[in-house]
């Protein structure tokens, strides 16, 4: 029997912030009633407290949000500055390909934050997807002692890219904050179609197929079964502290969610619910590890399509195309 998936969400913060919420589900068998429980918990750190979590988080000195402020208001990732925070890159237009991009974080001073929490192994965690969103790079960028963080990125064509950082500042009554902000590659732009609606995602000989449903307005489950050669895998190894990361990007604005396992099995099957904020299209991208090596199934569901709504398909499987991808070298593995 496979051993289900307990996945925790950005609960409360979204329920304000992105005027829905993510849940806590099991993975096999029946989805119980989603609870509401903190932003990033994992097996790791169950003892986090979901009061210290969300998306309005603030250092001393720096201005607090209060409920019914636009801020409060606006879906995660769409804002450069929130709470007396700004994201501040100091490489707006990187090259095509392999380069280094720059950035800080700075205070309602400007002066650059030097202290963060540890969440999920790391003190921030740094997405750049492309407006397309055929590009998707989950990056662990390494911080310098005066608070510039860099990281080497892949950004194989040229066109616009958004960047998100998901931190949350080492302060007394500090929430976890998702800042983003744009990037420019130069160069000729053909964006490519957003990939079509498919239930299966293949990605190196690993096969993830994506059932459930995701609607606006009301939870649902969205289940991903991770096989390869046909046969379950049910070794899947803990990556940051989760057997899986789940990241949503909205089409159009790319409205962030990031959601995490909190604790369960390895596999075959990861298991989360999940509220849309709004009828539209969505990308989802899903990081597993196995055998040492982290990979990233995406797909494009839809929320509020016609019929039963359920957006993720109905037709025979076809695999997921577009290019989501994780290079070793920009992550710590183990």
């Amino acid at each position: 029997m496979n051993t289900g998936v307990k996945i925790t969400a950005y609960a409360a913060a979204l329920a304000a912030t992105f005027g829905a919420a993510y849940g806590v589900g099991t993975g096999v068998g029946p989805v119980e009633e989603p609870k509401k429980a903190g932003h990033g918990e994992h097996a790791a750190a169950p003892s986090e407290s979901a009061a210290a979590d969300g998306h309005a988080g603030h250092e001393e000195g720096a201005p607090a949000e209060t409920p019914g402020t636009a801020a409060a208001n606006t879906p995660g990732g769409l804002q450069v500055s929130e709470g007396g925070y700004t994201l501040a890159m100091e490489t707006p237009a990187p090259a095509a390909g392999r380069s280094t991009l720059k950035f800080s974080i700075k205070d309602s001073a400007g002066r650059k934050v030097t202290a963060f929490t540890t969440e999920h192994g790391k003190e921030l965690h740094f997405i750049v997807a492309s407006r397309d969103l055929n590009t998707f790079r989950h990056l662990h960028p390494v911080k310098a002692a005066d608070g510039t963080w860099s990281v080497v990125a892949d950004l194989p064509r040229a066109g616009g890219y958004k960047a998100f950082a998901d931190f949350k500042p080492a302060a007394p009554g500090a929430r976890g904050i998702t800042l983003g902000v744009d990037l420019s590659v130069p160069g000729a732009y053909a964006p490519k179609p957003l990939p079509a609606v498919a239930p299966t995602s293949t990605v190196d000989g690993y096969q993830v197929r994506l059932g459930g449903t995701l609607n606006p307005g009301k939870a649902g489950e969205l289940r991903l079964t991770v096989t390869r050669a046909g046969k379950p895998v049910t070794d899947l190894e803990p990556y940051l502290g989760a057997y899986g990361h789940l990241v949503a990007l909205r089409d159009g604005d790319l409205a962030y969610l990031h959601v995490h396992p909190n604790e369960g099995g390895p596999g075959p099957d990861v298991s989360f619910t999940a509220t849309a904020p709004s009828a539209g299209t969505y990308r989802l991208f899903l990081d597993f590890q196995h055998e040492g090596k982290v990979r990233t199934a995406a797909f494009t569901v839809t929320a509020g399509a016609a019929g039963d709504g359920s957006g993720t398909g109905g037709k025979a499987p076809a695999p997921a195309t577009g290019e989501a991808t994780h290079d070793a070298g920009d992550h710590e593995h183990g």
